[in-house]
């Protein structure tokens, strides 16, 4: 799986890197090793947001979700994407 992680306006700190790692190995098991993943992160205001594109075996999908908390946002594109796959 390649993965590309961008933030936006905010820190880029270890912990929200190892997150992002850990969430998207997901994809990898949903859509294989070819999938290839972009997350990017930016504060916009008091939201915090996150959006993934995942591009694999010639699909694409895409999701985004702000909350309070960044972390609960990796979660909520998470499931977004998988809601796609049904």
């Amino acid at each position: 799986m390649a993965l590309q992680i961008t933030f936006r306006h905010m820190e880029h700190t270890p912990a929200l890197d190892e997150l992002i790692r850990e969430k998207s190995l997901k994809f990898n098991k949903w859509f294989g090793e070819d999938a290839k993943v972009q997350w990017t992160c930016w504060v916009e205001g008091l939201e915090q947001w996150s959006e993934a594109r995942v591009h694999t075996r010639g699909k694409d999908y895409f999701a985004k979700a702000s909350a309070d908390d960044l972390y609960k946002t990796f979660d909520m594109v998470t499931q977004k994407i998988h809601n796609q796959m049904e």
